[in-house]
């Protein structure tokens, strides 16, 4: 089993895109990046720990492998906007990844490379791990539990269309 942790946006939108995937065993929504010693959802939301919301995906490379995992996280968030993704603004929903090891910075460093050589003007961070902290309950497998709320609605649906449509075949 692989990890990786991904920011992109808002974590309720990036867990309901990764938990479609084959390959994917677990994702834990939770806060990553910033210089708090600790993180919660209402500390984090002020903009002032540093922390980004991310998750953190466990998946078998036997069955997905990390480029893959590029591919879908660059393909299902917008990677050009600095800490936005749509109406949610501020240094919590900044694009990131949060490599393990030299050979997933790599990967990592690559995937952007190629979408820069594309004319893509990404700014998505690309940083060592640190210290991940889950969000507090009610935020795991958000959508799956809230399928009527609000901005599960307006945010969600419009992602897992392109997932369908790009990456089909890697669905569960």
């Amino acid at each position: 089993m692989a990890k990786i942790v991904l920011g992109g946006g808002c974590f309720w939108c990036t867990e309901a895109v990764f938990l479609q995937l084959q390959g994917v065993l677990s994702v834990t929504s939770g806060y990553m990046g910033g210089e708090a010693q600790t993180a919660d959802y209402e500390s984090v939301c002020t903009g002032q720990t540093g922390h980004i919301e991310v998750i953190l995906v466990e998946f078998d490379e036997q069955v997905i492998d990390l480029s893959t995992i590029f591919s879908v996280f660059f393909a299902t968030h917008d990677p050009t906007t600095l800490n936005r993704q749509g109406n949610d603004i501020g240094t919590q929903y900044a694009s990131a990844i949060f490599y393990f090891d030299d050979e997933q910075k790599h990967l990592a460093q690559t995937a952007i490379d190629e979408l820069k050589a594309d004319g893509v003007a990404v700014v998505t961070h690309l940083r060592q791990a640190m210290v991940f902290y889950p969000a507090e309950e009610y935020h795991q497998n958000f959508f799956a539990k809230n399928p009527t709320q609000g901005y599960c609605n307006f945010a969600i649906p419009p992602k897992l269309g392109k997932l369908r449509e790009k990456f089909a075949s890697l669905l569960k």
